[in-house]
């Protein structure tokens, strides 16, 4: 599933081409996503000017001049910006064709994409509204980790993967934090110090932003705006790796199912 880094890269791959554009026409072949596409889309979007592509979660935010287009990519969902004559091909659901030839066309083989309309603050959509907030702002950091993490019994990796704790960190990444912080994923989030949550803050932090600046993840599903695959799995440190020697101490890397999601770390670096 495309996690943040994969999302913004979306975002910054869209944006430049859209931006500030006319809508000519909406065409939705299929309204069967995870939620229908709304009604009359077309209708709303024709003539509407597109003021900016943004990103809240895993959420793309296309702000339009009456409301906003709230995306949400699903499993396997992905955008690509083509000329508006591309012949379309297989699970090629929307397409939004912009002044310019340009269209952006949202390709989802399982359907749990998701199109919402709103002309009400997307920041108050019953989707948006309880989320936690962004794991590069200001309003992240070690101490408020620490805060909402006492008397938590729940295992601080899938703590950290929940959202209305704190968005975009998903499994690979957390997995990758934890490791970079020292901290093994099993332990009860309430006993984890001030201190570590510090560093997990940091390692957190410094996953994502080398994830977005190398393009995402490599999963099987996700594919940047101009069609190539994301590449930062290369540096992976303990994800997907079980039973190969740790890069840092040379131990073997341990996996076990934590949370229904597979879960790696090293039992030499991580206490």
């Amino acid at each position: 599933m495309p996690e943040l880094p994969e999302v913004e890269t979306t975002r910054r791959g869209v944006a430049p081409h859209l931006e500030h554009r006319v809508v000519r026409t909406v065409v939705v072949r299929h309204r069967g996503l995870r939620w229908p596409v709304p009604r009359g889309l077309a209708k709303t979007l024709q003539g509407q000017r597109l003021n900016a592509v943004e990103r809240r979660a895993k959420y793309l935010l296309f702000r339009f001049e009456t409301g906003t287009l709230i995306l949400h990519l699903g499993m396997s969902g992905h955008l690509r910006v083509v000329p508006a004559d591309t012949a379309v091909a297989k699970h090629d659901h929307l397409d939004m064709v912009f002044e310019g030839d340009r269209c952006l066309r949202f390709n989802d083989p399982r359907r749990f994409g998701s199109v919402h309309w709103t002309r009400h603050d997307p920041l108050q959509h019953p989707l948006l509204e309880n989320l936690g907030p962004e794991p590069l702002s200001g309003a992240f950091g070690g101490d408020y980790l620490f805060a909402r993490s006492r008397k938590r019994r729940v295992a601080v990796k899938l703590f950290i993967m929940n959202a209305n704790i704190v968005v975009g960190v998903g499994n690979i990444y957390a997995s990758e934090a934890l490791f970079l912080a020292g901290i093994r994923p099993g332990r009860a989030a309430g006993r984890v110090s001030r201190i570590e949550y510090e560093r997990l803050d940091a390692a957190i932090r410094t996953v994502l932003q080398k994830a977005i600046a190398k393009g995402g993840t490599t999963l099987r599903d996700f594919t940047q705006p101009d069609g190539s695959t994301g590449y930062f799995s290369i540096h992976l440190n303990v994800y997907d790796r079980a039973g190969e020697p740790c890069r840092v101490c040379g131990g073997e890397i341990r996996h076990k199912v934590m949370g229904q999601r597979s879960t790696y770390w090293c039992a030499g670096c991580q206490v």
